[in-house]
């Protein structure tokens, strides 16, 4: 537990020094200080895959990309019932998960979701209401040298069947005291407990963090 509780102090700092890093890069106008944040970018990185389980160059990509003042990712997912079970795609690791994925840059959340059942589900759907917006780390492991916030939809499939895919093999209702072995990086049993209990409830209050 103290080691874990290390690590996560490593890439707090790490984070930290990414998120200056790229602010300054954005602001600076003296050539040099933007060599120098481009310098302490780089050592982030390097922090950053050496406590953690991504390559360097894994980590440049996603984490020393961007520009302008760094603020978190967003990662949707859409939970879809029928007959009290909640709709669960099979991932080519042999796990499960809601629908779902990165909200890509030219998409509002709402399309993303939908998007994404599309894609992975083969269902058009209708996004209804959002259950939760939760801050990742407080509730999926691994932890990413990143910061995410998961946005939980509540939506209405209107048609479409699954075919396999290059992310999904498989789709599938569950009831929550059957589910099968979760992708929980994406997806917990009590995230899926939590959109049981939108779709049970009279009148539901958006969580968040």
């Amino acid at each position: 537990m103290e080691q874990l509780e290390q690590n996560a102090k490593w890439l707090q700092w790490a984070v930290e020094l990414q998120s200056m890093a790229q602010a300054g890069l954005y602001y600076a106008k003296d050539p040099f200080d933007k060599e120098r944040y481009e310098r302490l970018r780089e050592i982030s990185a390097e922090m950053l895959a050496n406590q953690s389980e991504f390559p360097v160059e894994k980590v440049r990509e996603l984490f020393c990309s961007e520009t302008g003042y760094q603020t978190p990712k967003l990662d949707t997912r859409a939970a879809i019932f029928r007959d009290g079970k909640i709709l669960l795609v099979r991932e080519r690791s042999g796990k499960w998960s809601l629908p779902g994925g990165w909200v890509e840059v030219n998409r509002s959340v709402k399309e993303n979701t939908i998007k994404e059942v599309r894609e992975e589900a083969g269902l058009e759907a209708a996004a209804d209401f959002v259950i939760a917006v939760q801050d990742r780390e407080k509730h999926n492991r691994p932890i990413y040298p990143w910061k995410v916030c998961k946005i939980f939809v509540r939506c209405t499939a209107e048609g479409g069947r699954f075919q396999p895919n290059t992310e999904t093999t498989e789709s599938r209702y569950f009831a929550l005291e059957e589910l099968p072995e979760l992708a929980e990086e994406k997806n917990t049993r009590e995230q899926i407990a939590m959109c049981f209990a939108a779709e049970k409830a009279e009148h539901w209050e958006t969580w968040f963090d």
